[in-house]
């Protein structure tokens, strides 16, 4: 029997590897950031050109390697951080398993220089495809210079498999912000394109975090902090009026490294228990240390989980400093049986007895004693005796008189109103479902619409009646509606008379200078956008201008799902993210009006029968099935 077990190449095995290390341009990111933080380096600088598919770029002032090292690091577990197994339960290092550069040298054309601080000339290195191209010595500043270039060449399938430039580019910046949170005693600076994103100079831990997300965090933030024998927690959470609805700023870091945790994430929440408006998230920047050898960082490739030995007293620790935090500054509502020593008695009054005061009282005092008698028979000026005559006036025509009696006021529940222009005519639902439903046909203007838990509107049809999902049916007209004036470019635009202004991160500014013609499109427009800082001067006649804020967040955070290259890609995800913010929701009350516009206009709609998110607008009863129902 021949033998059909073989050992791989070198160069296949770094492939291999690489599809765990390097998924995309934000892990190679990641890895190479973390390689210049364990150099030692001060001032870290990255450069990507076209969302890190040209180029990646780590520059760094770290104390450099050899030549041999500068050759031993594109090795296959090749790494100065661990000797023996035992020292990966004793880890201080971002890096330790020696795997990042050999994968990413075998994906990737690479581009290395690197000098120590007492050697007067550096190490150049070339590699592609895991195979060394070139190898000189150079002139080259202090630490090392990696560059890596068209990721994925000699691998088309994964590169084809890579999102936008703007998605990839969001990934990246997360990788960074990341990094730069664990080490605000480092300056980092980001580029891309020849455009710079980020430039941070090193502080404390709240200037780091006012940098990044903008100076209108400063006001948001909460300190926390407690120390244990087992447990050090530090950083911030955010106060609830600013939480977000989306995912955005949530950061646990373990021992200066970002990891995700929803065990932990729980405990967070549990702790904003009853403070967080509806649906919104707690967001916080958490850092924990705990001893390396409780810890095990060892359980995936991206090194993003931890598992603990003691998780349970971790949850309860995290959730009662961040609860005692919210109450010390006065967030959450709290019992204080702590005494105040400005209520104390003063010393000298400690031992004194009680004495009784004495009250005087002139029991001769008489008040009306100069006050002169009044004259017998003497009366007011204008005094009038009452007469009795003609009191038989003041009875007539009561007997014509309805009884008065007390009227009883039921409040009602309050209506939202129109939710559409109000000389719109009433009347029945038009014809169009019969293409949604060719074996029911809609009666005529005796059509009547009722609203069921102020959830569903019912309405009758020739057949039976039908059963409309208000929220989903109003997302589907507004959805083809902004899909509409987004094709078109016809929409109308109401102009505000005190530009509104809003505070976004530098990631959003990127996703909204993105999208900035299709927002205009919809209705949206735009004046000055410099800073964190955008300004708007016009919004869509559909909307005020409260809910703009709403709008753009609702936007943004569906935008942070994944979305294709293609622009018809991106004009859907608008209309629809607008559509879900501006759709009238579960539970709001209807007018008569503005139900039979709704339901008139849905089936007006190319698709009436579905959402924009694919689910079902409305159900048919026939009264066959009502009959049924009732034997």
């Amino acid at each position: 029997m021949t033998n059909i077990i073989k050992l791989l190449p070198d160069h296949v095995a770094n492939q291999i590897a690489a599809g765990e290390v390097v998924q995309r341009p934000a892990s190679v990111v990641k890895e190479l950031l973390e390689n210049a933080i364990d150099a030692g380096a001060s001032s870290i600088k990255l450069i990507v050109k076209e969302a890190g598919k040209t180029l990646i770029q780590i520059i760094d002032d770290g104390k450099g390697m050899s030549d041999t090292d500068a050759r031993m690091c594109f090795e296959r577990h090749a790494t100065s951080k661990i000797t023996t197994a035992d020292d990966l339960f004793n880890l201080s290092t971002k890096g330790f398993r020696g795997e990042a550069l050999a994968s990413i040298a075998a994906v990737a054309h690479v581009d290395l220089k690197t000098r120590p601080e007492r050697i007067d000339v550096g190490t150049h290195i070339e590699i592609e495809g895991s195979k060394i191209i070139k190898q000189e010595v150079c002139a080259t500043p202090k630490g090392t210079s990696l560059s890596v270039k068209n990721l994925f060449f000699n691998i088309p399938a994964r590169r084809n498999f890579l999102k936008s430039n703007s998605v990839e580019l969001r990934h990246i910046i997360d990788e960074f912000q990341r990094v730069a949170l664990a080490h605000p005693d480092l300056s980092f600076a980001m580029y891309h394109n020849e455009g710079e994103l980020f430039q941070l100079p090193s502080g404390n831990l709240k200037q780091r975090i006012v940098n990044i997300f903008g100076g209108k965090t400063n006001e948001k933030l909460v300190p926390v902090k407690e120390e244990t024998d087992i447990l050090i927690i530090d950083g911030f959470v955010v106060k609830p009026e600013f939480s977000k609805k989306t995912r955005g700023e949530q950061f646990f870091f373990v021992n200066d490294r970002f990891i995700k945790s929803p065990y932990l994430n729980h405990a967070v929440t549990a702790a904003f228990d009853g403070l967080l408006p509806d649906r919104a998230r707690a967001s916080y920047f958490l850092y924990l240390k705990v001893d390396p050898s409780t810890i095990d960082i060892n359980i995936h490739p991206t090194k993003t989980e931890i598992k603990f030995d003691d998780e349970h007293a971790l949850y309860a620790m995290l959730r009662s400093t961040i609860k005692h935090s919210l109450g010390q500054f006065s967030i959450a509502p709290v019992l204080d049986f702590n005494r105040d020593s400005e209520l104390d008695t003063p010393y000298d009054y400690k031992n004194k007895g009680v004495v009784t005061p004495k009250i005087e009282v002139d029991r001769t005092f008489n008040p009306f004693e100069n006050v002169p008698a009044p004259k017998k028979g003497m009366q007011r000026p204008d005094y009038q005796k009452p007469s009795a005559e003609g009191w038989e006036k003041m009875y007539e025509g009561i007997q014509n008189k309805p009884s008065r009696t007390s009227t009883l006021i039921i409040e009602k529940e309050a209506q939202t109103g129109n939710i559409f222009e109000s000389d719109m005519n009433g009347g029945a639902i038009v014809s169009a479902f019969a293409k949604a439903d060719s074996s029911s046909s809609i009666t005529t203007s005796e059509a009547s619409t009722y609203q069921l838990n102020n959830k569903y509107i019912v309405s009758t049809i020739k057949s039976g009646m039908v059963i409309i999902h208000q929220h989903r049916a109003h997302q589907r007209v507004l959805y083809e509606e902004f899909l509409r004036n987004i094709t078109v470019k016809e929409s109308v635009s109401q102009q505000l008379l005190f530009p509104l202004t809003l505070t976004y991160t530098t990631t959003e500014l990127a996703l909204i200078e993105e999208l900035k013609e299709g927002l205009e499109n919809t209705g949206f427009l735009f004046g000055t956008i410099s800073g964190d800082i955008v300004e708007i001067c016009g919004i869509p006649t559909s909307i005020t201008e409260g809910q703009v804020p709403v709008v753009i967040e609702q936007l943004l955070g569906d935008l942070e799902n994944e979305v294709s290259d293609s622009g018809f890609s991106q004009t859907d995800t608008l209309a629809k993210s607008m559509a879900k913010s501006l759709a009238v929701k579960g539970g709001e009350s209807l007018d008569a009006l503005s139900r039979e516009h709704l339901v008139n206009s849905l089936f007006a709609c190319k698709e009436p029968s579905i959402s924009p998110s694919n689910k079902t607008t409305f159900i048919t009863m026939t009264g066959d099935e009502l009959e049924r129902k009732f034997k």
